[in-house]
């Protein structure tokens, strides 16, 4: 992968990283999928959650790990998984999943190594770390979603 397709980003607070996701979430087309990867409390779901923030301003956003799948806005809607639960790809197999990563919303996957070899060759991949305390070093690499020039934009 091009160097220029790759942002790397530490943040010092769930709010920074919630704010790094309402910056990237406006430049997401329709029909893209998002892979987050990242240990418990790496700051996905608030990375998520300031997706949302642009798409459902004022709903309540949490981590759908009951329900697997929360649905964000309508125009486009925002397609939230959280795999948490799940043991492999052949359990998110069996979810449907292909109805959401070919939809004309913009789907995010929460533990996205439970569904390893499923996700489409054109996609945004993030990895999120701990960096001690609250501050969470997050990696996005774009492999052929975003616009030129998106990293200056973040």
């Amino acid at each position: 992968m091009n160097v220029s397709d790759r942002h790397e980003r530490t943040t010092a607070s769930a709010e920074e990283t919630e704010s790094l996701g309402q910056a990237l979430a406006p430049m997401l087309p329709r029909g893209c999928v998002l892979a987050l990867r990242g240990d418990l409390a790496t700051g996905k779901t608030c990375l998520v959650r300031g997706m949302a923030r642009h798409f459902a301003e004022g709903v309540p956003i949490h981590s759908p790990t009951f329900t697997l799948v929360n649905q964000y806005g309508h125009d486009p809607a925002l397609y939230h998984l959280d795999l948490y639960r799940l043991g492999g790809p052949g359990e998110v197999a069996d979810l449907g999943y292909e109805e959401l990563f070919d939809s004309d919303g913009i789907c995010v996957v929460e533990w996205a190594d439970r569904a390893e070899g499923l996700f489409p060759v054109t996609r945004v991949d993030i990895e999120l770390a701990h960096a001690g305390h609250d501050r969470r070093r997050i990696i996005i690499a774009n492999h052929g979603i975003l616009p030129k020039g998106w990293q200056d934009h973040l």
